[in-house]
């Protein structure tokens, strides 16, 4: 199995509005959704889930109250808002953009310049 790539600067607060606008999760949970749905090639780091988490609840993107995980105990849930939902598509937006830019660097040819 391949190494898991790093995250680009600025991906992770995206990724989080992604795992959370598929439902609420806890923490942890996130973390597990993230690398669920990039098939392993992404792996989050908790020391840099937390504090993202923490700034996009400060920021109104994500809400959370407390609940009861899978193993019983006490988790707090987040939620993604409808300020989070607009940032989100305003997110995906621009990273769909910019990638598009950089594929079209990237496959520039010498007979193109």
């Amino acid at each position: 199995m391949a190494k898991p790539i790093d995250l680009l600067q600025g991906t992770l607060d995206m990724l989080i509005l992604k795992a959370v606008s598929l439902g609420p999760l806890h923490g942890y949970g996130v973390l597990l959704r993230i690398q669920q749905i990039s098939r392993d090639r992404l792996e989050i780091q908790q020391g840099s889930l937390y504090p993202a988490l923490y700034r996009l609840e400060h920021q109104g993107w994500i809400a959370s109250e407390w609940g009861e995980s899978e193993n019983k105990r006490k988790a707090k849930y987040y939620r993604l808002t409808a300020a989070g939902k607009r940032r989100f598509q305003t997110e995906t937006d621009k990273w769909n953009r910019m990638a598009d830019v950089i594929a079209g660097i990237l496959s520039t040819t010498p007979e193109e310049v």
